[in-house]
């Protein structure tokens, strides 16, 4: 792990960068201009992703770990803590179960327990752990979630509740947050390329569905929004536009 030296003007931390759409996510950041600090389960890869947004010239600090476990937490508050402020927050790890997909009615509890902890659980302790450093600079928290969250498609169920659940946690926090400058928002990337939807479809062509790459014109989009004007809405990041209702 790199250790904070200078005060930055910006900082994001996203999870589950170490592929996919963390790792695309987190390079168009850092071509933003903002220091990035990086989490993932995969050491290795996690390592080789750092050095892939560090191209962009900005700090670059990586913290390999479970983020469903309270020790991982805690680090990434300590890196952010000595950065001195977290102006984006991305809750992108999940975990899709078992691959292949299981219907509800064989999936073991243990199982269903383990998303539920990954993927819900573990971005709300996470954003209440960040908090402070996110209102001190009346900054945004971003929760991935999924069309499986509203599609109740067979095989996708425990991974579908479990965003539900995040978009729940996303637009509870936006009310509670209100006036607080902070802003709470969850988004659905869409199908794409990645390991995940692979594992979701083993042995599948998935080359069809389309890379990460797909999304970044919905986040230049995001991140030149009103904080509060969007917050507590959920975006789909692979529509032909986006659009913040009226209050």
């Amino acid at each position: 792990m790199t250790e904070p030296r200078m005060l930055p003007e910006r900082v994001a931390l996203v999870t589950g960068a170490s592929r996919g759409l963390g790792s695309t996510l987190a390079q168009f950041l850092a071509r933003q201009g903002y220091s990035v600090i990086v989490n993932a389960r995969a050491t290795q890869a996690l390592g080789q992703s750092a050095a892939e947004i560090a191209r962009a010239g900005v700090p670059v600090f990586s913290v390999p770990g479970d983020v469903a476990d309270e020790s991982t937490r805690a680090t990434l508050y300590d890196v952010a803590a000595k950065l001195g402020r977290l102006d984006l927050l991305v809750n992108n790890a999940s975990e899709l179960g078992p691959s292949p997909l299981r219907n509800l009615s064989e999936l073991r509890a243990e199982d269903f327990e383990r998303v539920l902890r990954v993927n819900v659980l573990a971005p709300l302790a996470l954003t209440q752990r960040l908090l402070p450093l996110v209102r001190s600079v009346r900054g945004r928290v971003v929760n991935i979630s999924s069309d499986a969250a509203v599609g109740g498609y067979p095989g996708w169920g425990a991974y579908g509740a479990s965003k539900a659940a995040l978009d729940l946690v996303s637009l509870t926090l936006a009310h509670e947050l209100k006036g607080s400058g902070v802003s709470v928002v969850s988004v659905d990337p869409g199908d794409m390329r990645t390991a995940m939807h692979q594992a979701a479809f083993p042995g599948e062509d998935i080359s069809d569905r389309p890379l990460p790459e797909i999304t970044l014109p919905f986040w230049a989009w995001l991140l030149n929004q009103d904080p509060e004007r969007v917050s507590g809405h959920r975006f789909r990041a692979q529509s032909d536009r986006w659009e913040v209702p009226d209050p």
